[in-house]
């Protein structure tokens, strides 16, 4: 019985992180960075972020989808 639970546990866990990283579109490239810019900015400890290193996360579509703010949560 306990080895049922384990697996339907384990299973759900499973298919929700796989429905999670479809939707992010991590599996549409083969990196985890954008680009090299992404890669060096995160590399670096997020440290001191400019506006151009605002500007470039904008136009090379660093973050991916977008999350709407909802007032009150």
């Amino acid at each position: 019985m306990k080895k049922l639970l384990a697996l339907i546990f384990l299973s759900a866990f499973v298919f929700g992180c796989g429905a999670s990283a479809q939707k992010s579109e991590f599996w549409q490239h083969n990196t985890m960075y954008k680009t090299n810019d992404h890669l060096k900015y995160s590399w670096s400890g997020y440290t001191k972020p400019t506006a151009e290193t605002g500007k470039k996360s904008i136009e090379q579509g660093w973050w991916g989808i977008e999350i709407p703010y909802v007032p009150g949560r």
